[in-house]
C-alpha cells in the first residue's frame, strides 16, 4: 500500500479536484458546438486542450503514486509535483492560447515548455523509482 503524505498528498488532491473542471470544459465545448460558435480550427484546439488536460491529469495521478513509493526525498518529491503541475498547465494551456488571435508563437512556446517540464518530471520520477 502506498502512503501519500506532504507534497504527493497535496498534489493528488489538486489533480482530483481539477478533473471535474476539465469535464465541465468538455461539456462547454458541446454547448458551443451545438450553437456553431467556433471555427474548425478553434474547435480542434479546444478539443486538443481538453484532451491533453484530462490525459495529463490521469498521468499525474499515476506519477504521484510512483513518486510516493520511490526513493526521492521530500525536496525531490516537491520538485516532481511542481514540474507536473506547471507542465500540465503549460502543455494544455498552450492549446487554448491558440484560440486567441495572433498568439501562435506564444502558444507554441508555452506548449513546448510544458512538454519539457513534463519530460523532466518523468525522468526525475524514473530516477526515484530506480533508487527505491
Amino acid at each position: 500500500m502506498i502512503v501519500l503524505s506532504g507534497s504527493t498528498q497535496l498534489f493528488t488532491v489538486i489533480a482530483l479536484v481539477s478533473l471535474p473542471t476539465v469535464m465541465f470544459g468538455g461539456y462547454s465545448l458541446l454547448a458551443l458546438l451545438r450553437k456553431r460558435k467556433l471555427t474548425d480550427e478553434q474547435r480542434a484546439y479546444f478539443r486538443a486542450g481538453h484532451a491533453h488536460a484530462g490525459v495529463l491529469l490521469v498521468l499525474a495521478l499515476i506519477t504521484l503514486q510512483l513518486v510516493a513509493a520511490g526513493g526521492l526525498g521530500a525536496a525531490g518529491q516537491w520538485v516532481v509535483c511542481l514540474l507536473l503541475l506547471v507542465g500540465i498547465l503549460a502543455q494544455s494551456g498552450g492549446m487554448f492560447l491558440n484560440l486567441l488571435p495572433g498568439r501562435k508563437p506564444l502558444a507554441h512556446g508555452v506548449t513546448v515548455s510544458g512538454a519539457v517540464l513534463l519530460a523532466a518530471a518523468m525522468i526525475t520520477t524514473a530516477v526515484g523509482v530506480a533508487m527505491a
